[in-house]
């Protein structure tokens, strides 16, 4: 699935990649689009970039912005393949990267990429750094670069995730944080990041920062409130 917000320059690039890279990977495909609130053509250009292969797009679209979580979430409880993936609609990675993903499915549940070279400006360097700090601390969970919107995993280890509580960028940390709880194996993998080439970028500005910092609190708390590892996973590890 793929996430969008005003991305009419950069979707023909992304969803041309995913088309020469998913009918390699399976025989039964499709791309669930989320368009959160778009006010440009990111929909129309996404259909007529599918062309002979527009059945296998779905697009759910949100009236008004509800920003990155909510989008993220949306298109994975939509997805119906024995594998879900995300990657970012604004062109900074590599459809083809997929596939490096896929190979490691044999033993991981979850799979993800790391950027080997980050390609955004220092300030949201440092601020992703810290945030990581927090997360590690508030969650126990070590991986690196928490936030890389580049993941691959199965259905059952998505299954295990439900219901997602977060709302915002959190959500990878949850990903994790369950997948991590319910005894499932997570691998990473270095991938390409690249400049954002059009489009405007969003995050890393002062109210945002201090509402995702109010919401790793607040999603702990829900975490522990409301969710529990299921009793048993079928995890790679024991197949």
């Amino acid at each position: 699935m793929i996430p969008v917000h005003n991305e009419a320059a950069n979707v023909e690039r992304v969803l041309g990649g995913c088309l020469t890279t998913l009918p390699g990977l399976a025989g039964d495909w499709e791309i669930v689009l989320v368009d959160d609130g778009s006010t440009d053509h990111t929909v129309d250009l996404a259909r007529r970039t599918m062309g002979g292969e527009v059945s296998r797009l779905r697009v759910i679209e949100h009236r008004a912005k509800l920003g990155y979580g909510v989008t993220v979430g949306d298109g994975l409880r939509a997805a119906r393949t024995d594998y879900v993936a995300f990657m970012d609609g604004d062109g900074q990675f590599d459809p083809a990267d997929l596939s490096v993903l896929a190979a490691l499915m044999p033993s991981a549940d979850l799979a993800a990429g790391w950027r080997m070279r980050r390609a955004d400006p220092g300030y949201r360097l440092m601020i992703a750094w810290i945030f990581n700090r927090l997360v590690r601390v508030v969650y126990g969970i070590h991986v690196r670069d928490l936030d890389c919107g580049l993941k691959l995993m199965r259905r059952t280890t998505l299954d295990a995730a439900m219901p997602l509580l977060a709302r915002s960028a959190l959500l990878n940390t949850e990903l994790y944080f369950k997948a991590q709880r319910s005894g499932l194996r997570i691998r990473q993998v270095p991938v390409a990041h690249y400049p954002r080439l059009a489009g405007v970028r969003s995050g890393a500005r002062l109210i945002p920062i201090l509402r995702a910092i109010r919401d790793l609190l607040w999603l702990r708390l829900r975490l522990a409130q409301q969710w529990r590892a299921p009793a048993k996973v079928a995890s790679v590890a024991e197949s």
